[in-house]
């Protein structure tokens, strides 16, 4: 099984992406994905942009993975 997480797009430099997940900053390569402009959200797995996603489809993501980390930590 793959897991992709939300990502905001910061900056954009070619073909690479400088993402923000939870606060924590990545590097997103963009070969994959098109028409991704800064404050887009992409589906990041394993350094790629797999997808562009919508605004309320990234946050509703975030939001059920932080409720699975809270039934972690119970």
């Amino acid at each position: 099984m793959c897991l992709s997480v939300p990502a905001k797009v910061i900056s954009i430099d070619r073909e690479m992406a400088e993402v923000s997940v939870g606060g924590a900053i990545f590097k997103a390569g963009l070969h994959m994905v098109s028409n991704v402009s800064p404050g887009d959200y992409i589906l990041l797995h394993a350094g790629f942009a797999i997808q562009k996603i919508s605004d309320e489809e990234a946050v509703e993501t975030l939001n059920l993975l932080n409720e699975l980390k809270s039934y972690e930590n119970e």
